[in-house]
């Protein structure tokens, strides 16, 4: 047995983790861990990386007792972790990022073109081109990921950590990290993955522990012959939430907000389409293809150079995310919500309340908690947020419900346009298929969505027509049937195509 945990017990203030979890993962295999969000799967992959210490339980590398201090404790077992709180230094190159516990010398000194050459070569292995001499700090949330794997993957570990390193991807990144795994799988690396993403754990899985409110559902199952159904049940103690697809009147002759050939600093040129009131808009591409950077420019977090914006039929100048939210009623819901879409020091009633302080404070200025919660409260009761005070810490939610109160601020501020950039990354099945649900009704009310998912089969789910882009440049449009195989083949062939005539 490569690695074993026995009889882990983990708390934190006020929270009980871990309670007497086991867990087996063997030489070259590919074990996932599953479970809703709270269930103790990260907090178990942080003990095994050396990010925390159990309070109790045992822990045996090769038959060996270890205790890890130290993240750099584990990767001197053979241990390297991709976690999902993405840790790169901003400022330093993406090949020193990659390659820094293993920097390679000459003299004496870092050779940094050798820095860079293996780093090319892992990023290449993961179908990502980039500039490894450019900053850390430029990468999209997307390419941070891919980042993350190759810096785990240069340490040559024999038990590699991945929670969640298909959230944020696409499906031909996926593909290529999956084809990586299977021949570390060979030469008898022991993978543990953790995903919320099933149709991930049946194709690269080989055995599945499943934890359950701190404690093991299952351990070790064979993931061959077991169902989706059973698999679910195991995670949450029954079956399936799951959004009905459903059509939706949209109403084409009102346009909420479009763009008219549009370049901008981040590399666009001429990129135009409309979205319709109560349309869910999807827009999809591969990691790089400027999706995530086009609605920053949108909204005013990235500089538009050419071109023009219309909401509602006027033109528009939008300096910023307050002058889009005050002017021109649009929402925006960061991908990377722990850094962008929430203050997570403060309360979740501070969080939900920021969009309409403004509107709250009136002429005299002043806003007092029963103003905030009068707000606050009937929203989050009709999301469903588990927490047990409006004024627990965001930092201390599950994702599930950290992405519910990203939701729940727009809803506040009633916005007539909601941009949503990957909006279940990382959250368990049973949120997302509630997260689905919900943004189904708030496009059902009027409200306008343009959704932004590496999660093709999301989108289809959701959007009413899906706009593929390439390069920066939108390269094609599908209407949206909701037929998952027939409108993927549609936009792969189309990204395939452009591909060819590069």
């Amino acid at each position: 047995m490569r690695l074993m945990l026995e009889g882990v017990w983990k708390s934190f203030p006020g929270v009980l983790a871990l309670r007497d979890v086991s867990f087996r993962l063997r030489e070259g295999e590919i074990h996932a861990l599953l479970g809703e969000n709270g269930a103790g799967k990260s907090t178990l992959v942080q003990i095994i990386a050396g990010l925390c210490q159990p309070d109790s339980g045992r822990i045996q590398i090769d038959g060996r007792p270890v205790a890890f201090a130290s993240p750099r404790d584990a990767i001197a077992a053979g241990v390297s972790a991709v976690q999902q709180d993405r840790n790169l230094i901003p400022r330093s190159s993406i090949g020193e990022n990659i390659l820094l516990e293993r920097l390679p010398t000459r003299r004496g000194l870092v050779d940094v073109d050798q820095v860079h050459r293996k780093a090319k070569a892992l990023l290449e292995k993961l179908n990502l081109e980039i500039d490894t001499r450019a900053e850390a700090r430029t990468l999209s949330v997307a390419q941070m990921q891919i980042v993350e794997i190759a810096k785990a993957l240069s340490q040559d570990a024999r038990i590699l950590l991945l929670d969640e390193p298909t959230a944020s991807i696409t499906e031909r990144e996926t593909k290529a990290l999956f084809a990586i795994l299977r021949q570390l799988r060979g030469r008898g690396v022991a993978v543990l993955f953790v995903s919320h993403r099933l149709e991930d754990i049946f194709e690269i899985a080989d055995r599945v522990t499943v934890l359950r409110d701190g404690r093991n559902a299952a351990t070790g199952e064979p993931i061959v012959g077991m169902s989706r159904a059973a698999l679910v049940s195991l995670m949450v103690g029954g079956a399936e939430r799951v959004a009905p697809t459903r059509a939706r009147a949209t109403d084409e002759g009102r346009v909420a907000l479009q763009a008219i050939g549009l370049t901008t600093e981040s590399g666009h040129k001429d990129v135009s389409f409309a979205l319709h009131r109560g349309e869910i808009l999807g827009l999809y591409g591969l990691v790089g293809s400027g999706r995530s950077e086009l609605a920053r420019a949108l909204v005013g977090a990235g500089k538009i150079t050419g071109g023009k914006v219309f909401v509602n039929g006027e033109s528009a100048r939008i300096s910023g995310m307050s002058d889009a939210l005050d002017r021109y009623r649009i929402g925006f819901i960061s991908e990377d919500r722990k850094h962008e879409g929430l203050i997570l020091g403060h309360s979740i009633q501070r969080n939900v309340a920021i969009t309409v302080w403004r509107r709250l404070a009136g002429r005299l200025g002043l806003i007092t908690d029963g103003m905030e919660r009068r707000v606050v409260e009937p929203i989050t009761t009709k999301l469903n947020v588990s927490t047990p005070s409006l004024q627990q810490n965001v930092e201390t939610l599950s994702g599930g419900n950290q992405q519910k109160i990203s939701i729940a601020k727009w809803l506040a501020a009633s916005v007539e346009i909601l941009i949503v950039d990957e909006p279940t990354a990382g959250i368990d099945i049973n949120t997302k298929g509630y997260v689905h649900e919900l943004l189904t009704e708030i496009a059902s009310s009027g409200v306008s969505v343009l959704l932004i998912s590496s999660d093709l089969s999301e989108t289809v789910t959701l959007a009413d027509r899906i706009l593929i882009m390439h390069q920066y440049r939108i390269v094609g449009e599908t209407i949206s049937d909701h037929q998952y195989e027939k409108v993927r083949e549609t936009i792969m062939t189309k990204i395939y195509q452009i591909d060819a005539l590069a």
